[in-house]
């Protein structure tokens, strides 16, 4: 099989160990209507360190079968919700404490 690099969302994670689902869509012409459709196709991928999480936006390129299903392994990750809150997290300065105006000063009065 030729070398074939796919981008798609991964979907499920965390049933089988070291495995991710990922969809890849593509979009295609009906031959009648000419209207656009998007077809989607779900791949097994080998994730050999467990680090992938739910709506992951990956890239997967095609391996030798790593069982009877998996025929693709994680490439990289382009974007990961998770990682990007906890940066944003991080990111965020402290919202300073309010100021406090300073209470105004008393002459004392003159005691007679």
């Amino acid at each position: 099989m030729p070398p074939l690099a796919l981008r798609g969302l991964v979907t499920k994670v965390g049933v089988m160990n070291k495995t991710a689902t990922v969809v890849v869509s593509r979009w295609a012409v009906h031959k009648l209507t000419g209207k656009r459709m998007e077809r989607t196709k779900k791949y097994l991928t080998h994730d050999e360190e467990n680090k992938l999480r739910k709506d992951d936006l990956v890239v997967i390129r095609n391996c030798p079968p790593v069982s009877k299903l998996k025929r693709f392994k994680l490439e990289t990750v382009l974007r990961s919700p998770e990682t990007e809150r906890a940066l944003r997290a991080q990111e965020q300065p402290k919202a300073p404490e309010p100021r406090q105006s300073p209470e105004p000063q008393q002459s004392p009065e003159p005691q007679q």
